[in-house]
């Protein structure tokens, strides 16, 4: 009602001043010229007796585009028919018969001109708008329709099988509630994630919980959710049972006492993002997870943790944990995310890169000053990366240190390198060592090769060149780079004060995989996939996490193989603190390689 009585005030205002006094001076002059009309002239059909019309036709299309049309307009023609009706009766010619009669005639043909007429004629026209005129109003009244949305980034289609194994007291697994869901020693098929149902296309494995994207645009968590790392209440009033409560039953199929909301794969609530909202990708920290969508947005929630307890999600919030996702207000048109296990690393569209979360560690790239880590969102809030350079075409992160890719191929790498990780000679093996500016990992540049994946330990990293190579480097002391140092020169090494080797400073390639199209690192255990679908594993197994089905550390290399993944293409990995997930295309009737399955080079990261 508020607006149908606003737009009738311009129409009011007209019709008052196009009934004024002045308007009736032309009437008294057309009467005089009128008055003595031919008497054999006969009356309109449309007249009463008295001559008046009994209505008034409609205007000619003339008359209809030279009527105002606004307040404005219409006050401009109302003077200027009052200056004439004011103007001296002696510049008038007097009318003569023919020009009475012509007058006459005219008047019959062209009632609107009449200025008797035309004050009934705009009368109606008040009448008429007195309603509003909503296309002219809306355009005023409504905001600008939104932008329509563009998509830069694809989600990934294949479908997968999903196998898991390692510890699974911390719901890691997701293979529900039952007794045999605790430990795993080798691979098995999660039944919870059948291909032709649920359809997993993608999945991050952080450090106690992990995310899945479906086929459908689902995300599905399952893990550990004390800081909100699963984006979805698990609130559960039972609780973990008394083993001496499970003597009478010791079937595989017994209840673990785990809670069914972190055990059983999940979805987070569609209701926590926009309509239409479609997502490509997603990453895991060790408590929070990040979701890339097509149009380049991220959402995340959960919360970065620093070395003396909580730092926080969002800048400038109140609350520590973000329990439900958020949108990332600061990043645009994003291309590609990867996480630590408490920072993360963004990548937009012009290969602009932008960092964020705990950065005690160096592993964002700049000096935190804890004075001031929190004021104006501190490292909460994405920063641009601080290096010279503006554009790279890659990211990826360890658990304290990170790496980035140009656009020449060089790598560059910060953070924790107390071990060597980032592969900097220059102060490696001090317990407090980081890389605080950027620094190019000269080891990296490689002769006719070139990297094209990188995935980072707690103190040790692995890298795929294009040729196929896995590359380690990092602490050697939990057998996590793989080799038999005493084949590795002693150039590459960094023994402590007994002359043992402590640290591989120099990127080194890994014997006996084959081709490899994917590789892994966990905390202290790595995977690679060779072009014909086999895994190998190696490294820290006290949690079973190398599929192997020992607790003792694995020194090198070492085929992973049983029912469940022979004869599968595997074609990803993804290693958690003490649990490990590998896929495989669930179509399995194309033979490539002489094994039976579709190899698409692996969807997804580990931490990342």
């Amino acid at each position: 009602m508020a607006r149908s009585a606003t737009a009738a005030k311009p129409a009011t205002t007209l019709k008052r001043a196009s009934t004024r006094a002045p308007a009736k001076a032309p009437a008294k002059a057309t009467t005089k010229a009128s008055t003595k009309p031919p008497t054999k002239k006969a009356a309109p059909k449309d007249a009463l007796p008295n001559g008046k019309p009994t209505g008034v036709k409609k205007p000619t299309p003339k008359s209809k585009t030279t009527r105002a049309s606004s307040p404005k307009e219409k006050g401009k023609a109302t003077a200027k028919a009052a200056a004439v009706a004011k103007a001296p009766a002696s510049t008038k010619k007097a009318p003569t018969k023919a020009t009475a009669k012509a007058s006459t005639k005219a008047s019959q043909k062209a009632p609107a001109k009449a200025p008797s007429k035309r004050k009934v004629d705009d009368e109606e026209d008040d009448e008429v708008n007195d309603t509003p005129r909503p296309a002219k109003r809306s355009r005023v009244a409504t905001t600008p329709a939104p932008k329509p949305k563009v998509v830069i980034n694809k989600a990934p289609t294949q479908r997968l099988d999903v196998f898991v194994f390692g510890e699974g007291s911390s719901s890691e697994l997701g293979l529900g509630t039952a007794k045999n869901a605790i430990d795993v020693k080798r691979p098995r098929l999660n039944p919870l994630l059948p291909a032709e149902d649920v359809g997993v296309v993608q999945i991050a494995a952080g450090g106690m919980h992990v995310a899945a994207l479906t086929h459908d645009n689902k995300i599905l968590t399952w893990g550990v959710n004390d800081s909100g790392a699963l984006g979805r209440n698990t609130n559960w009033d039972g609780g973990l049972k008394d083993m001496d409560d499970n003597n009478s039953d010791d079937s595989d199929d017994s209840d673990s006492g785990l809670n069914p909301y972190e055990s059983t794969p999940t979805q987070v609530p569609a209701s926590n993002f926009p309509e239409g909202t479609h997502f490509v990708k997603l990453s895991a920290g060790d408590s929070h997870t990040l979701a890339l969508t097509d149009d380049g947005l991220v959402y995340g929630w959960g919360v970065f943790r620093k070395l003396d307890g909580i730092l926080g999600f969002l800048p400038g919030e109140d609350k520590k944990e973000e329990p439900n996702p958020v949108l990332l207000p600061h990043l645009k048109n994003i291309v590609d995310i990867c996480s630590g296990s408490n920072h993360c690393l963004a990548i937009d569209n012009k290969g602009g890169v932008f960092v964020w979360g705990a950065g005690e560690q160096n592993q964002l790239g700049y000096h935190i000053v804890q004075r001031t880590s929190t004021e104006k969102g501190g490292s909460l809030k994405p920063q641009p990366f601080r290096t010279r350079l503006r554009t790279y075409k890659a990211i990826y992160t360890g658990a304290d240190h990170s790496f980035a890719i140009d656009k020449k191929e060089r790598v560059w790498a910060w953070g924790m390198n107390s071990f060597g990780g980032c592969g900097i000679e220059e102060g490696a093996g001090d317990d407090n060592a980081v890389v605080y500016t950027p620094q190019i990992v000269k080891s990296l540049s490689l002769e006719n090769d070139s990297i094209v994946h990188i995935e980072g330990g707690n103190h040790h990293s692995i890298a795929l060149t294009a040729t196929g190579k896995a590359l380690t480097w990092g602490r050697v002391d939990g057998s996590q780079v793989g080799l038999d140092m005493a084949t590795v020169p002693k150039t590459s090494i960094i023994t402590d004060e007994r002359d043992k080797p402590r640290i591989l400073i120099v990127p080194t390639a890994l014997p006996n995989i084959g081709k490899a199209t994917w590789v892994a690192a966990g905390s202290d255990h790595n995977i690679a996939i060779n072009d014909k679908g086999l895994a190998y594993s190696w490294g820290l197994s006290a949690t079973l996490q190398t599929g192997l089905a020992t607790t003792e550390d694995v020194k090198f290399p070492t085929h992973i193989d049983n029912t469940a993944v022979r004869g599968k293409m595997l074609n990803w990995a993804g290693c958690g603190g003490q649990y490990s997930i590998m896929t495989a295309p669930a179509q399995d009737d194309v033979m490539v390689n002489g094994v039976n399955g579709i190899h698409n080079g692996g969807e997804g990261s580990s931490r990342s």
